[in-house]
């Protein structure tokens, strides 16, 4: 296994204007995780096959958990703790060994709260699993290319106990750890691929600008809404998308009254620019948006519903928005939210806040509970 590793990572380091960089490296290895193919993630000389819960289908299942080969589940602690493990120590990332008996659907239930099988972490006939590990960089890896493809972060893990030549007999994709780690958490360079003239309801002089970062996911919009002078403080807001808010008009969120009030509130002011960022439900993408909502409907609170999924409080990446400030050369803002950590982030990313801008709007009976919790727990100023 250790020669095919090597000569494998040989290649992969070898300069070639027709070789993919890192980055696309990890992304062709994300989109086969999105799609449900299993993956080989290595690191220092081990190696496994990796597959998201939420894509495995029956056929797979058997094949990766056939004649009792060993197999774990890899976690995060928030989810550990939906199941009945609170008292974890503080690892992000965890481990168990899967039941020899352990049924697919077993395992789906421990990676989604709607399949209502596993109340607690036991295997199908009540006894307790092996007790949990903490994950190692595999684990961990094979976690966040899960979150960043927007799928439940639940993945199965099938050590490969030096059978990497089946693997990749297979043509599977294989890659280090390490590397999906260091590329997913990088900061991402915001390619300017268009822009054309817009005029709104709010202001007939607007113009949009279309983003695309480096490693080929989705796409974020500057928009200009009348004549910002860049000689001065630009009102700005970061807004993420909202397709229940910002189109559907939901009464759950207050996410589309303040996008028009801060569209208004440009216009009025001569000029400002909304940065329009894709990061759906807080960064979970829409279908675990809606998990999330049904869990709300049990009565979660939002933060706990997305914890309860598996996922932090906020998976959203804010430096998206300072990226394409810098790109259009603002560098000074008046910032519009009720977000501290914005202005925070913005700032630890080189631009200047010379004013957070209050933007409290859109509060109704339906999202009461919802807006007390983002003062409660995130921090937002709503009085």
């Amino acid at each position: 296994m250790n020669s095919l590793l090597s000569g494998y990572k040989t290649l992969m380091a070898q300069s070639s204007a027709l070789a993919p960089l890192a980055i696309e490296r990890v992304m062709r290895v994300k989109g086969d995780v999105r799609l449900g193919v299993p993956v080989v993630l290595t690191t220092k000389g081990q190696s496994a096959l990796v597959v998201a819960i939420e894509m495995l289908t029956p056929d797979r299942f058997d094949a990766l958990t056939a004649a009792g080969r060993r197999a774990d589940i890899a976690l995060t602690r928030h989810r550990m703790a939906g199941l009945g493990l609170a008292d974890l120590p503080a690892a992000e990332v965890w481990g168990m060994a899967l039941p020899v008996d352990a049924t697919l659907h077993w395992v789906n239930a421990l990676a989604d709260p709607a399949i209502s099988v596993v109340a607690t972490v036991t295997d199908r006939k009540g006894a307790p699993l092996t007790a949990p590990f903490a994950g190692d960089t595999i684990c961990k890896a094979a976690i966040a290319l899960a979150k960043s493809a927007q799928l439940l972060p639940a993945a199965l893990v099938v050590p490969l106990d030096g059978n990497l030549t089946e693997a990749l007999q297979h043509g599977l994709c294989m890659i280090d750890a390490g590397e999906v780690l260091a590329e997913l958490a990088a900061e991402r360079f915001q390619h300017h691929v268009s822009t054309a003239r817009l005029p709104m309801a709010h202001h007939h002089s607007g113009r949009v600008h279309v983003f695309r970062p480096d490693d080929g996911s989705v796409e974020h919009y500057a928009i200009e809404i009348g004549a910002p002078d860049l000689t001065r403080p630009v009102l700005v807001r970061l807004h993420s998308a909202c397709f229940t808010g910002d189109v559907m008009g939901s009464l759950k969120c207050d996410c589309g009254a303040q996008l028009n009030a801060a569209c208004a509130a440009m216009a009025e002011a001569g000029g400002g620019v909304l940065l329009y960022l894709n990061q759906e439900g807080r960064g979970i993408g829409m279908a675990n948006k809606m998990r999330a909502y049904a869990l709300q409907d049990t009565g979660f609170d939002t933060v706990e519903a997305n914890n309860h999924l598996g996922f932090d409080d906020d998976e959203r990446d804010f430096r998206n928005g300072s990226a394409l400030l810098r790109q259009l050369g603002i560098a000074t803002v008046r910032l519009m939210t009720n977000n501290p950590a914005k202005v925070a982030i913005l700032q630890a990313q080189g631009i200047t806040v010379t004013e957070r801008v209050p933007l409290q709007v859109g509060k109704t009976t339906v999202n009461a509970r919802y807006l007390a919790t983002k003062a409660a727990k995130s921090g937002h100023v709503l009085a």
